[in-house]
């Protein structure tokens, strides 16, 4: 059955009860606003903006996007792009566009004029709805974006090149229509990360959408009474599918605009959150505001936060076991996944696993996994090789690529790309990207190895190996370093704290930087390849 089944018996079953809840600390309210369909709450000058949705008025809101879609002449299968920041108004209309039969195309919120162009005309985009943060870039290709495409404005005014959202909804119907959708049909297009260039097209049918939904209930055994903490971009699957298991349970779910450890806490102490999923970063700048005292955990209610789950990227097992020191009642879990896998799941720890800290865990609910050599052929426990994965989460192809398609789906299993091992018990640990790894001198340099010994470093926030050119041994390890607010540090120390490396390990050359990141929490390694691999800045490594 399709996830639209879902809202349809939770607007039956539990109508009344709020479904969405949309939190921006940076923008007080203090007077009550009217929106049609949507009850707001009174604001006071200490507390963040904040709306409500119940499940009913979800449902219809939903219901509303589909006929107004239908009525416009949006037909089966084509393909409808939503490009707009976390709000109230996205998961209806994401609901919407699968209610009527077409292709939810969600764009990444930092894309340039120029990917947004590349990617509509990629996946063939037929209807973007975009929201006012973006008005400056669609304006630089309204005219080849124009051709042939319906562009719909969700916000307050609406500029002369677009439709307004708000007016072509208003008397559109909120009953459901009559289109039957199927698991075998196409439900989403979703892109890569573009790290290799610009972004390849990701198609997943509703199969994988239920998939998705079904292995995050079990997973983290969402339930009705509760609440869950979204703060990753919706555009991207693994905030999405996380979201689904409140679909599933009927249960509420906050979006909260702002990363800020102060507004986290405000929040799951506001609307008694239950289950958060964090990135790498955010924890780390929790642990490190609760150490100075910035935030002080009895200023809050938190004691019904029961789960504290990381994914997105490789989680260095220091940060969890300093978690635990200040949460030792929380479960915590970390998942992997890819676009690819529709998100999270596919591999899962486990909260009953917290042993296993370091792991990414054990195949996930309904899926498969094994680790193989560049034959194909599987390699021994204990041995590195490419992580493969199967079940009903795996995208259909790569959209209008079927050469990039043909290299990474074989006999039902998707090669993920992620180098691998397996321990005795059978739990898997991430070793790197495969295209990450440095070769020096004939050695392999796995970067997130030696990214986590660095993070151990009492003044290390954040650090990102990369491999830059050497005329003698091809490549060698250069950690870029952020140091800890407040702090300093020398490449003495660090080059002293390295000591405890094998010596092939230690990077030579340390650069003190900020460390870019991507809005899901990975590390943006293509842009500090293209900063600091230019000819002349890695002439004088460090002498180990």
């Amino acid at each position: 059955m399709p996830i639209t089944d879902y809202l349809v018996r939770n607007a039956r079953e539990f109508g009344d009860e709020v479904a969405l809840i949309e939190l921006n600390p940076e923008q007080k309210e203090t007077r009550r606003v009217s929106w049609k369909e949507y009850s707001l709450i009174q604001q006071t000058e200490d507390q963040p903006y904040r709306r409500e949705i119940t499940w009913r008025v979800f449902d219809e809101k939903a219901n509303r996007v589909a006929n107004m879609l239908l009525e416009r002449g949006v037909k089966r299968n084509d393909k409808v792009a939503i490009l707009m920041m976390n709000c109230l108004e996205w998961l209806p209309i994401y609901m919407g566009i699968l209610k009527s039969g077409a292709i939810a195309v969600p764009f990444n919120f930092r894309y340039s004029a120029d990917e947004i162009l590349y990617c509509a005309e990629l996946a063939e985009v037929d209807v973007l709805l975009f929201g006012p943060e973006f008005i400056g870039r669609i304006e630089q290709i309204v005219d080849k974006l124009q051709q042939n495409r319906l562009l719909i404005f969700v916000g307050e005014t609406c500029p002369t090149f677009a439709e307004s959202y708000r007016e072509m909804v208003a008397d559109c119907s909120s009953i459901a229509p009559d289109i039957e959708v199927k698991d075998s049909d196409d439900g989403a297009i979703y892109f890569s990360s573009g790290t290799t260039g610009f972004p390849k097209a990701i198609l997943h049918k509703h199969l994988s959408l239920m998939t998705a939904a079904t292995v995050e209930q079990h997973h983290h055994n969402t339930q009705h009474d509760d609440c869950f903490l979204c703060i990753p971009p919706l555009y991207h699957t693994g905030a999405k599918m996380h979201w689904m298991g409140s679909l599933v349970s009927g249960s509420r779910a906050v979006l909260l605009k702002g990363t800020k450890p102060s507004y986290i806490f405000d929040a799951v102490s506001r609307e008694k959150c239950t289950i958060v999923w964090l990135l790498v970063p955010w924890a780390q700048d929790i642990l490190d505001s609760l150490d100075s005292g910035d935030l002080k955990i009895s200023d809050y209610e938190l004691d019904q936060w029961r789960l504290m789950h990381i994914g997105a990227q490789p989680v260095p097992p220091s940060l969890i076991r300093r978690w635990m020191a200040y949460f030792p009642n929380h479960q915590y879990d970390t998942n992997y996944g890819l676009s690819e896998s529709i998100g999270p799941g596919c591999v899962h720890l486990g909260v009953e696993n917290t042993h296993k800290v370091g792991a990414i865990g054990v195949p996930g609910y309904g899926w498969q996994c094994k680790i193989v050599d560049d034959n194909g052929n599987e390699v021994k426990k204990g041995e590195a090789g490419e992580l493969c994965v199967k079940g009903d989460g795996v995208m259909t192809c790569y959209y209008r690529n079927p050469e990039a398609t043909a290299e990474v789906l074989k006999d039902g299993w998707l090669y993920t790309g992620d180098v691998a091992m397996q321990d005795e018990d059978g739990f898997i640990f991430l070793v790197d990207r495969k295209k990450d790894v440095i070769v020096s001198g004939g050695e392999n340099l796995y970067p997130v190895q030696i990214e986590d010994y660095l993070r151990k470093h009492d003044k290390i926030k954040d650090v990102a190996v990369i491999g830059l050119p050497d005329p003698r041994l091809g490549e060698i390890a250069g950690a870029i370093i952020s140091i800890k607010d407040g702090m300093t540090c020398t490449e003495e120390e660090i080059n002293e704290f390295c000591q405890g490396l094998p010596r092939y390990k230690r990077p030579r050359k340390i650069i003190f930087d900020d460390v870019p990141r991507n809005p899901t929490g990975k590390i943006e390694k293509p842009v500090l390849r293209k900063r600091y691999s230019v000819e002349g800045l890695v002439g004088k490594e460090n002498e180990l």
